[in-house]
């Protein structure tokens, strides 16, 4: 899938509304935004409650809560 996106003066773009669909991206979600090359690379990052559901059988989840907070913090 292919878009062709434009940088505003304040280095933003949109993501098109087909992409957003495809990787259930919504508004207040959080991206990595790594560099390969010469290329941009966006990764949908889970929020609290995707990762909560993920960890649940492998973490505690109060725990993970804690430490996010904590890095937070740090930056």
């Amino acid at each position: 899938m292919r878009n062709i996106v434009k940088v505003t003066r304040r280095g933003q773009t949109t993501i098109p509304t087909n992409i957003r669909k495809k990787l259930n991206i919504k508004e207040g979600d959080y991206l990595l935004v790594e560099t390969d090359g010469n290329r941009i690379i966006f990764t949908p990052i889970l929020n609290l409650e995707q990762l909560s559901g993920f960890l649940a059988d492998k973490a505690d989840v109060e725990a993970v809560k804690k430490e996010i907070e904590e890095l937070r913090r740090e930056y």
